[in-house]
């Protein structure tokens, strides 16, 4: 990279992280969202933005010569995530003006890599290159490095998963190989569990609330505005959904899910959701092989690991939901003086109030668990049903 991509760079991993941190200190002392009129507040807040701004600009010049954009397409997308980190920072602590200087280089990066022209959760966990055991971080305090950390391991775990089960349709579901396979699934979803009950255990409540969720929010580039991070915006979660049977591509509700995150996840992601969503469900394909008659012991041993992933796959979710959304977000919400209270369009990421996004991830969560109530149709309930039917009525049943 070119020697004003590295200036950046450092910066960004030094003294940006060090006025970041100086904030969200006095922030949390004071128990409020941000605080304006401090003098040696508004300095750090003012170091942010002119610092950022130029450094971008040497960036950016057009009588560089070499041209110092990265040419290769992993480190154009280091350098939007790096890009988007400041404007980030910017509209975190509500700084208005220098950051225009880096909407052209971040509409230029994403254009470039057909994704969304902002940092996204990906930048912060798998395409986050570590120098002296730190990856880039917007603070330094141990709750934010926490989230990444543990966010990110699950995010490998989801995709351990998702790999397992891609190969499955290739070797069929009665396929000896086929049972290695799940179990590799399985254990991805162990994995998952374990590290979301190790998150939710070691990240604090009111730190995540008031110092790190206010980095997520949405934001403009340009004279449009994008929403803000998800860890989910990766393909493994959804290839998982759909190779399993438990949601539908054809689905007009999960259909607009993954119409909606397409822009925020990595250019490679983007790939394997376009050739997930045409695979048969594996759903689909015990269920044929059950229905021809006495099972084999292999094929009955292959439907018991399906089915154990597809509990897994549900429990995951169902924490994930239960114990980090509604304790870490819905209730600190809930509970904020009116005074102090964040707008609607503050409280969540994604930009639509609480209740419309609590409403889409309890909608969810009830397709990953096939659990039937008032108002739906049990999604893939009544297909899993069979298959259990199927293997307990089998003659050789144990």
């Amino acid at each position: 990279m070119s020697s004003a991509v590295d200036d950046f760079d450092r910066w960004i991993r030094n003294d940006f992280v060090a006025l970041n941190t100086r904030l969200e200190e006095a922030y949390f002392a004071a128990g409020t969202q941000i605080l304006h009129d401090r003098p040696e507040l508004e300095t750090a807040k003012g170091r942010i933005a002119g610092e950022g701004a130029e450094l971008i600009a040497r960036i950016t010049r057009s009588d560089s010569t070499p041209s110092p954009l990265p040419t290769d397409d992993d480190e154009r997308y280091e350098l939007l995530g790096s890009v988007g980190l400041y404007l980030g920072a910017c509209r975190r602590h509500e700084i208005d003006g220098p950051q225009a200087a880096a909407w052209p280089l971040a509409q230029l990066l994403a254009s470039s890599l057909g994704v969304a022209p902002r940092f996204v959760f990906a930048h912060q966990a798998l395409y986050n290159r570590a120098v002296g055991d730190t990856f880039r971080t917007f603070t330094a305090l141990a709750d934010e490095r926490a989230f990444i950390l543990y966010n990110g391991l699950s995010v490998l775990a989801y995709q351990r998963t998702a790999a397992a089960l891609r190969r499955v349709p290739t070797l069929g579901v009665s396929s000896p190989l086929t049972a290695y396979l799940l179990r590799e699934a399985r254990s991805g979803l162990d994995d998952v569990l374990d590290l979301g009950r190790t998150l939710s255990k070691t990240l604090d409540v009111d730190r995540f609330f008031l110092n790190i969720r206010p980095y997520f929010k949405p934001h403009h580039v340009g004279g449009v505005e994008y929403r803000g991070v998800n860890a989910g915006d990766f393909a493994a979660i959804n290839s998982i959904d759909v190779l399993l049977g438990l949601c539908s591509p054809y689905d007009p509700f999960y259909q607009g899910l993954l119409t909606e995150k397409y822009p925020y996840m990595p250019p490679e992601d983007q790939a394997l959701l376009r050739t997930t969503v045409t695979a048969e469900p594996l759903l689909d394909a015990f269920l044929r092989e059950t229905s021809g008659g006495p099972l084999t012991p292999q094929l009955r041993d292959n439907a018991e690991l399906f089915l154990t992933v597809c509990r897994l796959h549900g429990a995951a979710t169902a924490f994930h939901h239960h114990r980090l959304v509604v304790p870490f977000l819905q209730a600190p919400a809930a509970r904020a003086p009116q005074d102090q209270e964040p707008e609607a369009s503050d409280l969540t990421t994604s930009g639509p109030p609480l209740l419309v996004v609590m409403d889409t991830l309890a909608r969810l969560v009830d397709l990953r668990t096939a659990r039937r109530r008032p108002g739906t149709d049990g999604g893939a309930r009544r297909s899993l049903d069979r298959l259990r039917h199927a293997l307990d009525a089998d003659p050789n049943s144990k």
